[in-house]
């Protein structure tokens, strides 16, 4: 069973239906003991880094995250849900994330032409993962953001918006889009196939 975390800010509908369209095995889940239970897991996001980890916080499903992705099970962050797996990010103040990922989120430099950062944007693939397997060397994907994680060794695709950026990282069973993978039509279609693909061959812990 795929847990799809709901800890109170994330836009749900959209992922659920392609999930839906997939026949996944999903549940939601806003508590610590139900993600416990999960054999992989998704987290979706839209808001603020902080934020956002106050209110896992809050629910004790940081915790049960950290432990998840310990267990060697599958994890999927989307948008602020990647970005929060970093080491931290400035928005609003520093705050700390989950530190899977090295590097610090922050807000789009002077060189970007606008911020938000709204629209379709071309990806650089350049990283290895089963992930990102079966995309094109430069695939498309629909973007809506105004902090950014730079490029590290974890970084399977790049993107560029007046500055270099990933949309795309993993480390083993750890992933994560910039992205919303349900909205980018056949990019985001492959990811997420490509994910459920993987919750299924990954060694999953009871």
């Amino acid at each position: 069973m795929i847990a799809v975390i709901d800890y109170g800010g994330g836009n749900l509908g959209s992922l659920l239906a392609a999930l839906r369209r997939r026949g996944a095995p999903f549940t939601i889940v806003d508590d610590a003991w139900q993600l416990e239970a999960a054999d992989a897991a998704v987290l979706p996001g839209d808001g603020a880094f902080g934020v956002t980890m106050l209110a896992l916080r809050e629910r004790e499903l940081d915790r049960a995250i950290s432990t998840h992705i310990a267990r060697g099970k599958p994890f999927l962050g989307i948008c602020v849900g990647m970005q929060v797996l970093f080491e931290e990010s400035e928005e609003f103040g520093n705050s700390a994330g989950f530190g899977v990922f090295r590097g610090r989120v922050a807000r789009f430099s002077h060189a970007a032409p606008r911020v938000p950062h709204i629209g379709w944007n071309q990806l650089d693939i350049c990283g290895a993962h089963p992930f990102v397997g079966n995309l094109e060397a430069r695939p498309f994907a629909y973007f809506m953001h105004s902090y950014r994680a730079g490029v590290g060794p974890d970084t399977l695709a790049a993107c560029t918006h007046g500055e270099r950026f990933s949309a795309v990282v993993a480390r083993g069973n750890v992933m994560g889009t910039q992205f919303h993978p349900e909205k980018s039509q056949d990019t985001g279609a492959k990811l997420l196939d490509n994910f459920l693909a993987l919750t299924k061959e990954f060694p999953l812990c009871s």
